[in-house]
């Protein structure tokens, strides 16, 4: 048995393997949460008034250290989609800005691209990146085909949302600076999946969730901003940060997001104990093993498929996507958690169907194996028919 899954709260029943959409969190962690929760509700007045500006600099140097930035230059928003909104009502967009992205992005951020498009009169493109791919070049280059000299910004996802691609932010925003085009990365399945360097990164924005990979509960997240970029953000909810009275050394960008009216930060404040459970457990050698646990199940349900690899294993970490033959079941998410006790995603990416898989330290072989069975059954009833 997993040494790991005793201590999460997930159902023993079901071999889960969809953290990527929500996370599942350590009971360590869970618990800290709730012991911050019970400390807010014995004294509110002191806590939300007093102590959480005591707290909060603590939370935020925890978190800029995992990821490599200033603490100053990073700011706790509930999650990455928050963050990517406080960037898209942020910026000036004015008619015939283009907005550059990537066919591969979550379903809310181009929601939000496409209403802000609407609403300025700006252009949300949505640069195609196919598949397969082989090399990071290839995928710079099918982004870069897209600039043109009216493009703004570009808005791409460190790890895709519906391919589970891992894409070369890096030499992207390298790029888009020599070009004076400004940066931002939605890195939500990013913190706590892959060690994580913002300084590295080189973007002008980016924003990350600490619920899924992390393992912090729902409802932290976090914004980073470069220095010279800081002044062009405002929080989405003015309140007392906007002009401040507090004597707290802050900088003006870390005031305007340090309170959005009364709200519980036992979520925020846990992101330390989530920091802390990764190191207690070494949580590198735990990604090490399920980095090589997804590898086999990639390999495994494409010789099922019959289809070849979107992309090589080091374009993945620990999530990974394979593509569906066109008969396959419609129902097959469905009928893997009914029959099989398998909680896995079935997403649909330019007109395919995608089987996406999460392998977290609380998985072993035996949710591959669960895995693997119900899919070559289903697939073994598609082919008869």
């Amino acid at each position: 048995m997993n040494d790991l899954r005793p201590l999460f709260l997930l159902d023993p029943g079901i071999h889960f393997l969809n953290h990527g959409s929500f996370g599942a969190r350590p009971r360590p962690v869970f618990e800290a949460y709730q012991r911050w929760q019970r400390e807010l509700e014995q004294q509110p007045v002191a806590f939300l008034g007093r102590r959480w500006f005591e707290l909060l600099p603590e939370v935020r140097r925890s978190l800029s250290a995992y990821v490599n930035c200033p603490t100053e230059d990073l700011v706790l928003v509930p999650n990455a989609t928050y963050g990517v909104n406080v960037v898209a009502r942020s910026l000036a967009l004015q008619p015939g800005d283009e907005i550059l992205t990537t066919s591969h992005e979550y379903g809310a951020c181009d929601r939000t691209w496409r209403f802000m498009a609407r609403r300025t009169g700006a252009t949300y493109v949505r640069q195609p990146i196919s598949l397969p791919v082989a090399e990071p070049a290839e995928i710079v280059e099918q982004l870069w085909a897209g600039v043109t000299p009216r493009t703004r910004l570009i808005f791409l996802s460190h790890i895709t949302s519906p391919t589970a691609l891992q894409m070369p932010v890096a030499d992207i925003c390298a790029r888009a600076r020599e070009a004076g085009i400004l940066t931002l990365v939605d890195g939500a399945h990013a913190p706590g999946q892959i060690p994580l360097d913002l300084q590295a990164i080189g973007a002008d924005f980016y924003t990350g969730n600490c619920h899924k990979w992390l393992m912090a509960p729902p409802g932290a997240g976090f914004l980073y901003a470069r220095p010279e970029r800081q002044a062009l953000l405002e929080p989405l909810v003015v309140s007392w940060g906007w002009e401040s009275e507090w004597e707290t050394g802050w900088t003006p960008f870390e005031e305007r997001f340090s309170w959005f009216g009364t709200d519980d930060p036992a979520a925020f404040l846990a992101v330390p104990d989530a920091i802390a459970f990764q190191e207690a457990y070494a949580w590198d050698e735990v990604r090490a093993r399920c980095h090589r646990l997804a590898c086999q199940a990639h390999e495994q349900l494409g010789e099922l498929t019959g289809l070849p690899p979107l992309y090589p294993l080091s374009f993945f970490a620990q999530m990974f996507a394979v593509a569906l033959p066109p008969e396959v079941d419609p129902a097959l998410q469905a009928r893997l958690l009914a029959e099989d006790a398998v909680e896995v995603p079935v997403t649909r990416w330019d007109g395919q169907a995608l089987l996406r898989v999460s392998v977290q330290g609380y998985n072993d072989e035996a949710d591959i194996a669960a895995l693997l069975a119900g899919v070559a059954r289903i697939l073994g009833e598609n082919r008869q028919r």
